[in-house]
């Protein structure tokens, strides 16, 4: 399931200007095709995960999967903007429904860290191979097929998906699910913070600081973070146990994905922007420009296994989130330079990426009783998203607020560009700050620390 997610989202980009021009569709109502999807499916995960640790992770990955397949089909029937919105909002349900349960099944499979590892690192190998296949495939789909057809490819992909897991996974033990009620006041809560958290970085990013509406979900999502918090302390059976996240090797994990998902969003957004805006490149130009994180994103899956055995789960989890902050100081330095610099800073962050998506996700389930395997999951996902979205806003945000004209003009003057250096710069320094201050924070909660 983690191929159709990264699979699926790479090609919708691809398709999104011929969308725009089939179905009249303005720049904010494309966001909203995209911002759909992300926000069902970032809201739900952690209500699904605990609704699968409860009733089953088979069945529920079966219903996800079912739906997935409808929803996608639904697509080749779409006439306007607001039908695909609530397509792809209904895909979001699917795949909240879908992506953790694949995590959780894969890593109950077995009993052996390392075994465990290499489960998970397949998973994760074949969604980066769809992240990397999807916007060549699409491109040349398009030129020959209508957009519809490239989403429908969801379809054989959910059918094979749904053959694989009823007859290759036997049926949850009920000694292995979770026995407590589903506290849906908490799943409520929770799934209003997550989806507020997610509206308000995308708010900020596309209108800057001055934006109400930014503001508003911003002190909505911790208005409900915090009646989150206190429903989950006094309820008799909570949603999610934060004694639970709080153990240090949960915890460690999250910061660790987050810090991961701060800088791998805002350095995509900056080095996008540079190649085709600062530095003038082509579409085609700037896709070859991202090649050497795509070579390592696919091939790197050879390296995991080893570098793990040779240092053990914990180094190679800081050390990896380290590579990538790393990664990010390097093109918030240098990367204006010159593009060695910047494909350097693409080649830490993609290794770094390579290893910590396949290590703290595994030391976060390692960390978590077997009856909480999905919800755990599931955070590691959200905790994904939602720092992501924080990336973008935050560099986003610096752009807006910094830079003068229009951000698309062909033409750029020597102060427009100086102020974009300088939104790098600004917008670099913050993420690495933060990102860094995370990746600390995990080594010290797990008691890790670098070697000298």
């Amino acid at each position: 399931m983690f191929l159709f997610e990264m699979l699926d989202n790479s090609i919708l980009n691809v398709a999104l200007p011929t969308i725009g021009r089939d179905l009249a569709v303005d720049a904010a109502g494309l966001q909203w095709v995209t911002a759909a999807y992300a926000v069902t499916f970032g809201g739900l995960m952690l209500a699904s995960g605990a609704v699968a640790d409860r009733y089953g992770r088979r069945r529920v990955m079966l219903v996800g999967l079912v739906l997935l397949g409808v929803t996608s089909l639904a697509t080749a029937f779409v006439t306007t903007s607001a039908e695909l919105v609530a397509v792809r909002a209904a895909t979001g349900v699917a795949a909240a429904m879908t992506t953790p349960g694949s995590m959780a099944l894969a890593f109950r499979l077995y009993a052996d860290d390392e075994q465990r590892v290499r489960a998970l690192n397949v998973v994760s190998t074949v969604g980066l191979v769809g992240l990397a296949v999807g916007p060549v495939a699409g491109g040349l789909v398009l030129a020959v097929a209508p957009w519809q057809v490239l989403l429908l490819v969801n379809v054989p992909i959910a059918a094979l998906a749904f053959v694989g897991v009823r007859l290759g996974i036997a049926p949850d033990d009920p000694a292995d699910l979770h026995p407590a009620p589903i506290d849906w006041w908490g799943a409520g809560l929770g799934t209003a913070t997550i989806v507020l958290a997610l509206l308000a970085p995308t708010r900020f990013a596309h209108a800057g600081g001055g934006d109400p509406a930014a503001w508003v979900c911003t002190g909505a999502a911790l208005a409900a973070a915090l009646g989150f918090v206190l429903r989950e302390r006094r309820t008799a059976h909570p949603l999610l146990d934060l004694a639970l996240v709080a153990r240090p090797l949960v915890a460690s994990g999250l910061a660790q994905k987050a810090a991961t998902g701060l800088a791998v969003a805002g350095l995509g957004y900056l080095v996008t922007l540079q190649f085709q805006l600062a530095w003038g490149w082509s579409p085609t130009v700037a896709a070859l420009g991202m090649l050497p994180q795509v070579v390592v994103l696919v091939a790197g899956s050879a390296f995991v296994g080893p570098f793990v055995r040779r240092v053990g789960l914990g180094r190679a989890a800081w050390s990896s989130a380290t590579a990538v902050v790393v990664g990010l100081g390097v093109f918030t330095v240098a990367g204006r330079a010159g593009y060695g610099w910047v494909a350097l800073a693409l080649v830490l962050v993609a290794a770094g990426m390579r290893v910590v998506g396949v290590v703290a996700g595994t030391n976060v389930l390692r960390g978590l009783p077997e009856d909480r395997t999905t919800v755990g999951a599931a955070l590691v996902d959200t905790a994904s998203e939602v720092s992501s979205a924080v990336g973008l806003a935050v560099a986003g945000t610096v752009l807006t607020a910094v830079f003068a004209g229009p951000l698309t003009g062909t033409l750029w003057s020597t102060g427009q560009g100086d102020r974009f250096a300088g939104a790098v710069a600004i917008g670099g320094t913050v993420l690495t700050v933060l990102a860094g201050a995370l990746v600390v924070w995990a080594a010290r909660r797990t008691g890790e620390r670098p070697a000298p």
